[in-house]
């Protein structure tokens, strides 16, 4: 269940609690105990133990906190209401929050006002101005905000992107996706309606859209959508799929459909005016990426082994932290996904292209950020399911 709603700490103007001379490991605390933190996140810290360390879980479900807080060697347990104790008491230096989408901007601002670092899962938040809320809130407090983009730190991914900017494929003119996740449980926070985070778009979507703005090197300026719900009571409150043009400067197009209603699969391709690239599976974090590259019809095939995505995250953001440097994927980067998903929405609602106005984004991610850490192993669930149904 999503945790109880709290008023947001709107005075605060506290500085970051951590020392920028400070060393050892920076102690995090984990926000919500869902599917993907126990599968991921949790589990990841043993991988990223060279500057982090897994100090505190929070949930309001007190037997996934006794299991998991054994498991992983946690001994504080806090409930959602102790929040606030525990921050201010400088217990953890960060936070790595992993709540329904609607509820990112409330605890990042309350963990920014106590002087706590944030890292936070994507999407960033619902809205635009929840966006710009969290980032203001780390600039006002002095902390770093990232957002939880793994992909960002994965080869098969970083060298996706450097292979179209490469010139190998030519001038890149076209990207098109496909990922499905088929979500049978209607009580799914996923199905849950749309103003709240729900849908395809924020869950699935994001990772088309962010893969064709990180291989373009651009941000969209003009979006068309058309969204079907099917006759499944699954999808009373969302979407069942959405396909999505996204017109990008330069005349060029990307293509992508998010579903929870068919069989799960997810891939991209990138098409050249000399060859193509297909990335399939594109998407996972627990198995390979694998690269076709074509190119005056020779095909060449190559496998990128899985990785621990999420322990490369978190070491990076320790060192962000650790060495007083901006993160990326930052909240600009979390912006510019939530400002296209929001207007996905507003075309397939109004059947109407909408156009987006521009927007500077300077970092995008290269292979520097790259870092190496082994899979991590199979996890037993503690009162959870997992999303989809294979």
């Amino acid at each position: 269940m999503p945790p109880p709603k709290s008023r947001p700490r709107s005075s605060a103007r506290s500085q970051s609690r951590r020392p920028k001379d400070a060393g050892g490991p920076v102690r995090y605390g984990v926000v919500g105990l869902g599917w993907f933190a126990q599968v991921a996140v949790l589990p990841a810290f043993e991988h990223a133990a060279a500057n982090s360390r897994l100090a505190a879980l929070f949930s309001d479900d007190p037997h996934k906190l006794e299991e998991l807080g054994r498991r992983h060697g946690v001994e504080r347990l806090h409930a959602y209401d102790e929040l606030d104790e525990v921050l201010e008491e400088g217990a953890v230096d960060a936070v790595y929050i992993v709540l329904p989408n609607h509820l990112h901007r409330e605890y990042t601002v309350r963990a920014a006002g106590a002087g706590v670092h944030v890292l936070c899962e994507k999407p960033m938040a619902v809205t635009e101005k929840d966006c710009e809320a969290m980032i203001r809130a780390a600039k006002r407090s002095g902390v770093k905000l990232m957002i939880g983009y793994r992909l960002h730190f994965e080869r098969g991914n970083l060298e996706a992107a450097e292979l179209v900017q490469s010139g190998k494929l030519g001038e890149p003119r076209i990207f098109s996706s496909v990922f499905v996740n088929r979500v049978e449980d209607e009580d799914n926070i996923r199905l849950g309606p749309i103003e709240k985070g729900g849908g395809t778009a924020y869950d699935i979507g994001i990772y088309c859209l962010n893969a064709a703005r990180s291989l373009f090197r651009a941000e969209p300026v003009e979006v068309l959508a058309l969204s079907v719900r099917g006759r499944d009571r699954r999808f009373r409150a969302c979407d069942e799929a959405t396909s999505v043009i996204l017109k990008f400067p330069g005349e060029r197009l990307a293509v992508f459909t998010s579903s929870f209603g068919a069989a799960p699969h997810h891939h991209y391709d990138v098409y050249g005016t000399k060859g193509t690239l297909r990335v399939e599976p594109a998407f996972e974090f627990a198995s390979e990426i694998c690269h076709r590259l074509t190119i005056d019809e020779k095909t060449r095939e190559r496998e990128f082994p899985r990785r621990d995505q999420v322990a490369a995250e978190i070491l990076e953001f320790s060192d962000c932290i650790l060495e007083d440097r901006e993160p990326e994927p930052s909240g600009r980067e979390g912006l510019a996904d939530v400002r296209a998903i929001r207007a996905i929405h507003r075309s397939a609602a109004t059947g109407r292209a909408v156009k987006l106005p521009p927007f500077r984004k300077r970092s995008r991610p290269d292979l520097d950020q790259e870092r190496r850490r082994p899979p991590v192993e199979k996890q037993k669930l503690v009162r959870v399911e997992p999303p989809s149904a294979d």
